[in-house]
């Protein structure tokens, strides 16, 4: 198969209600996507960086740059060009590796539909669709909380995620368990947010029976939250720290996580995404997919990652009206708390011409 060239188009697609975290409030999402076009097809990918470095060191303009300059000339060196080839060529660029996975699922998308294989026959896949799970993020207040997550409940999702911060964690999370019981499945996830040194207070979470803490400390500080899960019963789910397989075989040998959130931009892309969920399972740790407010391309890779055998939690693959009235797909939709895994060519979905022109921002062709 080869490259012909990559074109970079940003879309920005507002949110249905602000979404807030303790790293700030999106009103709405600027998503790059990538078009590989090869001798034989084009696919598509999507990027999971924000608009500003806030979730990772990454952020979108600096991906439009390093794509341009290094990461898509550097596939010319290819005589072809497969999905499995991508990250050892661009290994010597360092880190980037939320660019580096949306380059890679074009590019496996398009050999996949070429050869008429979906995502999650390739991955691995065992189901034919996965249950669901929603983040609500924080509130301005407890009483809307809890009209939020009653919608939620009421449309069915599996699993209920609260975003937390230092002075909104304790009351909420008391407020949510009294209102809907504790048959809820219930999680929260602090985007490191808080300090060992508040581990007495994180302590206070425990209860409260939930699923797992995500993410409480700084993302280098692994072996604090070692420490932290030798001080709380509340499972330890580790995100910002897990960005290849190898982290993830550290962060569990220091007994750092008892669960794990795979987010395929993250650790680099869908095949390294794997390689972790190969290794939690080798050491019977659970995982569940991690989500950035994809849109339809995105979430259909989402669904089938999430549809390999140790994907026992339900994720944050929510439906595409959880965050947009308008995706770049055919929408994406929830039944009886569980979304079907596309079965399509490649990522079986695509997006929808006419709004990718209304909604592009800015478009860009490199030919190789």
């Amino acid at each position: 198969m080869r490259l012909e060239g990559v074109e970079l188009i940003t879309v920005t697609l507002p949110l249905v209600s602000p979404f807030r975290t303790s790293f700030g409030t999106q009103t709405e999402r600027e998503i790059l996507l990538v078009r590989a076009v090869t001798d034989v097809g084009e696919g598509w990918g999507e990027c999971a960086t924000l608009l500003d470095p806030l979730y990772s060191s990454e952020y979108l303009a600096g991906v439009l740059d390093v794509s341009r300059r290094y990461l898509v000339p550097a596939l010319r060196d290819l005589a072809g060009v497969e999905a499995h080839r991508v990250a050892p060529t661009l290994r010597r660029f360092q880190g980037h590796r939320m660019a580096k996975g949306a380059l890679e699922m074009a590019v496996l998308d398009a050999e996949l539909r070429h050869r008429g294989v979906s995502f999650g026959r390739e991955l691995g896949a065992v189901a034919d669709s996965v249950a669901c799970g929603v983040s609500v993020g924080i509130m301005d207040s407890v009483p809307q909380l809890l009209d939020a997550v009653a919608d939620y409940v009421d449309q069915g999702y599996a699993r209920i995620k609260l975003k937390i911060e230092p002075g909104w964690d304790v009351e909420p999370v008391r407020a949510v368990r009294e209102r809907f019981g504790d048959d809820l499945l219930l999680q929260v996830d602090a985007n490191t947010a808080y300090g060992l040194k508040d581990a007495p207070h994180l302590a206070r979470l425990d209860p409260f029976g939930l699923l797992l803490i995500e993410q409480p400390l700084p993302e280098e500080d692994v072996r604090g939250h070692a420490e932290l899960q030798r001080r709380i019963t509340t499972p330890v789910c580790l995100d910002e720290s897990i960005v290849s397989a190898r982290s993830a075989a550290d962060a569990i040998s220091l007994g750092a996580c008892q669960v794990v959130n795979i987010k395929p931009g993250r650790v680099g892309g869908y095949l390294e995404a794997r390689r972790v969920h190969d290794v939690c399972a080798a050491h019977d740790i659970p995982v569940w997919c991690g989500g950035m407010l994809e849109s339809g391309i995105g979430r259909a890779a989402n669904l089938a990652l999430a549809a390999l055998p140790n994907f026992t939690l339900p994720g944050d693959t929510s439906a595409s009206d959880r965050y947009y009235r308008t995706d770049l797909t055919t929408p994406f939709t929830l039944d009886g708390g569980r979304m079907a895994v596309p079965t399509g060519p490649g990522l079986g979905v695509e997006p929808i011409p006419e709004l990718l022109t209304e909604l592009a921002t800015h478009r860009e062709w490199i030919a190789v």
